[in-house]
Order: C-alpha cells, then sequence, then structure tokens
C-alpha cells in the first residue's frame, strides 16, 4: 500500500466476491431480526402498560421500561411500593392486611 492509497478512499471493487455475497445475505437477516426485536418491544410495552393500568397507576410509566438503568429502578419500585388499587379495596374492606 502506497501513501498515496489512503487519500483515495475505500474502494469496494477491491472487496472479494465471497465477501460481497456474505455481506449480501446478511441484509434481509439483519432487517428481519430488527423488526422481530421492535415487536417484541412493542409487546412488552403493551404487558407493562396492562400492568401498571391494572395496578393502579398510569399506563404511560410503561415507556420508561425502555430506558437502560431507569427501567429496573422502576421495576423494583413497582414491586415494593403500595398499589393505589389496593389502597382502594383496603378502605373498602374488600382486603384485610
Amino acid at each position: 500500500m502506497k501513501p498515496d492509497d489512503a487519500a483515495v478512499g475505500y474502494d469496494p471493487s477491491t472487496v472479494p466476491p465471497e465477501t460481497a455475497q456474505m455481506l449480501a445475505a446478511m441484509g434481509p437477516f439483519f432487517a428481519t431480526f430488527g423488526l422481530v426485536m421492535l415487536l417484541v418491544c412493542v409487546f412488552m410495552i403493551f404487558c407493562y402498560w396492562k400492568i401498571f393500568s391494572k395496578a393502579g397507576y398510569s399506563g404511560a410509566l410503561s415507556l420508561l421500561m425502555l430506558v437502560p438503568l431507569v427501567n429496573l429502578i422502576v421495576f423494583i419500585w413497582f414491586a415494593f411500593a403500595e398499589w393505589p388499587v389496593l389502597k382502594g379495596q383496603q378502605q373498602q374492606g374488600v382486603v384485610k392486611g
């Protein structure tokens, strides 16, 4: 490699045909994988929305589950917090506790 070659930049015609075929085959794989992961994330947010709503909190708290580290904090808080729906049942005498 000559020093002048670095200034020219990357030449895709120098890629071996096997590598080009492999990269071309991986494109649809990563697109499919990304779509599946997006669908899994949407489904998880939907499930958390239902859980937060049934506990008496705003379903929008489920959006915090998308934020790394914050999702762990919200999960721990949710596990140990006193849920508003249970407070209402205690006031009505439905749940003894």
